[in-house]
This record gives C-alpha cells, sequence and structure tokens, in this order.
C-alpha cells in the first residue's frame, strides 16, 4: 500500500508484518531506475520487516527539493523517521539512493541503526565527475532519449542486458520517464559531492556491498568507503553491476541477511 510521508512529500510502499516490533527497512532506489529495481526482494524481505520503499524526491509522486544532496536528504530523513513510528531502523541505499542515505546519517546521526550502501561512496574521481557532468548537459541539450544506451550500460553489464531483453524494455521505459530537471540536478550534485572529512560522524554499523562489474560507481569508491567508515565491512558480489538486488535477488539477499538480523552488527 503507497502512503504519504513527510507532510505529504514523500511517496512510498510499505509491506510487512505491521507489528510494531518488526524492524523498519527503508529501501532507496538509485538514479538511473525507480523503485522498481526493488520488486524481487521486498516481498521476501517483508517477511520479517516492516518494508517502505519510497520514491526519491523528484521521483513518481514523491515532490521534488530544491538545495542540492545535503536538502535532498534532509526530506528523507523526515520521511524515515515519520515512517519508522519508533522502530529499529536500517536504511539500504543503492546508488544514487546509497549517496542520499550515507548524507542522510551524516548530518542526521541518529535517523538509523544500521545501514546498508550497496555501489555507492564517499566521492568519484574525476573520470567520473565528467561522466556526471556530460550525462547533465547531453540530457539537457538532446532529452533523455539521448543517454539512455549510457544509463542502461552504467546499470548492466552487457551480457546480461543481451540476456535479459524484457527487462530491459522495462528499465529503459522507467528511464525514460525520469523528470529531466530532477536528472540533471543530480548528476550536478554527485559530480561535486566529496563526503569523505564526514565519513566520521556515522557511528552505526554499515555494510558496504558493490557488484564486481560495476560500472556507474566502481568497487574501488566502495574499498575506500568501507575503510574510512568507522564501523563498516565490505562485500564484493560476483558477477553483479550497478543494481545486484535486480540482477541477482537471491545473492543479493544473502549478501545482506546476516547483517539484518536483529541483534546482528558488522563482525
Amino acid at each position: 500500500m503507497d502512503r504519504l510521508f513527510a507532510n505529504g512529500t514523500v511517496n512510498a510502499l510499505e509491506l510487512g508484518p505491521g507489528s510494531s516490533q518488526a524492524p523498519a527497512l527503508f529501501l532507496f532506489h538509485s538514479l538511473l531506475s525507480d523503485r522498481a529495481s526493488f520488486d524481487a526482494i521486498a516481498p521476501r524481505l517483508a517477511r520479517s520487516h516492516h518494508v517502505v520503499v519510497p520514491e526519491l524526491p523528484g521521483f513518481g509522486r514523491s515532490k521534488a527539493v530544491g538545495g542540492g544532496l545535503a536538502a535532498v536528504a534532509d526530506r528523507m530523513a523526515e520521511a524515515v523517521k515519520d515512517a519508522a513510528a519508533g522502530r529499529e531502523t536500517i536504511v539500504l541505499g543503492n546508488g544514487y539512493g546509497g549517496f542520499v542515505a550515507l548524507q542522510m546519517a551524516i548530518r542526521h546521526p541518529a535517523i538509523a541503526d544500521k545501514l546498508v550502501l550497496a555501489d555507492c561512496g564517499a566521492a568519484f574521481s574525476q573520470s567520473g565527475r565528467e561522466a556526471f557532468s556530460n550525462m547533465a548537459a547531453a540530457a539537457k541539450a538532446k532529452g533523455l532519449s539521448a543517454i539512455t544506451d549510457v544509463a542502461m550500460r552504467r546499470l548492466f553489464a552487457p551480457e546480461f542486458q543481451a540476456a535479459h531483453p524484457e527487462l530491459m524494455r522495462d528499465r529503459r521505459e522507467a528511464f525514460l520517464n525520469t523528470d529531466t530537471k530532477v536528472l540533471q540536478d543530480a548528476c550536478a550534485a554527485l559530480a561535486e559531492l566529496d563526503l569523505r572529512a564526514e565519513l566520521w560522524r556515522v557511528k552505526v554499523p554499515v555494510l558496504v556491498l558493490v557488484g564486481e562489474h560495476d560500472e556507474a560507481t566502481p568497487p574501488t569508491m566502495s574499498v575506500e568507503l568501507a575503510q574510512m567508515l568507522p564501523d563498516a565491512r565490505l562485500e564484493i558480489i560476483s558477477g553483479c553491476a550497478h543494481v545486484p538486488q535486480l540482477q541477482a535477488p537471491d545473492v543479493f539477499l544473502d549478501a545482506i541477511g546476516d547483517f539484518l538480523a536483529v541483534g546482528q552488527s558488522v563482525p
């Protein structure tokens, strides 16, 4: 069931047991995808967690917010606090959703008890920054159709695309429904992002995951992130790219299972 949070500004799907004892698990989607990227895992996670799958600001029915990534993180912190309703809280972010979750944890240290950061990092290399700037410029000049192939390559390895034509048609359609201005603003924010000096503020346990073949946020970014966070563990998911929960849901669930268990932390 969809509900609105943060004074009606954030739309989210809720799944799972109604018990207030079930931990709240938030799933933040990537920039080049949408919340449907969690469709393969959300129902299974909802067996043990109160799962909340929001549309990030500017996506779907969630209202856009100005002010860069910090403002997006603040909006999502409001939504998380509202939807969690006092439960133990875990936030899982993939790609752009991971950057939002990380910024949120820095700015609102008490917002979550655990974090899962999949395929993100604290800062991009110069080539990574240029890639976002180029995507934003191309989208502005020619529209999203001009960068769809690039976007899909950043999400999925070519071999995976060739083997799953129906899924790729769905993912292309979802990408083309993205608000161009929201995409441009997010690309600009990521091109300038550097959270490394603030990672010490994240005191909660963090599981850092990355697909072995991630082109959008290469594994080196996750390695650096895990090394710099005070309490983190790194897992590299073999055979996967930027959205492992969609590419290999069983493998992804195995990777996060122990960490999500109540009372578990980073060993």
